[in-house]
């Protein structure tokens, strides 16, 4: 996690085994450019403070939220506003990229649970 060094996303996702634990491979700006590999369904949460974005890299992953379903492929990018609960899903491993602030936990305010990753946690 070098500034200004070139990152090759297909080689850090690799090194990536584990679901729902996502990976910092950069930071900028008090941000952080997140790598998660997922599958199945992440529990309902928002962040009061912070909105992220979710960046598909490969497969197909959704958003939920209360009132509709957003569906993104590879390419595609979805912002939840900050506080908005939603939850994240996919039917099959998809590989995505999530920005959001370096101190936010993707749990939320959920309460913490096999889900809940250390921050900071670097590839």
């Amino acid at each position: 996690m070098t500034h200004g060094a070139v990152l090759d996303l297909a080689e850090k996702f690799a090194g990536i085994s584990d679901h729902w634990q996502p990976r910092v491979a950069a930071r900028l700006n008090g941000q952080d450019v997140r790598l998660v590999k997922v599958q199945g369904v992440f529990p309902w949460h928002s962040h009061a403070e912070a909105e992220e974005m979710f960046l598909v890299w490969k497969g197909r992953f959704r958003v939920e939220f209360r009132d509709r379903v957003e569906s993104l492929a590879p390419g595609q990018f979805i912002i939840v506003p900050r506080g908005v609960e939603h939850r994240t899903a996919a039917d099959d491993e998809a590989e995505v990229m999530i920005f959001e602030p370096s101190d936010v936990i993707n749990t939320g305010d959920a309460a913490p649970s096999a889900f809940t990753a250390p921050t900071g946690q670097t590839i």
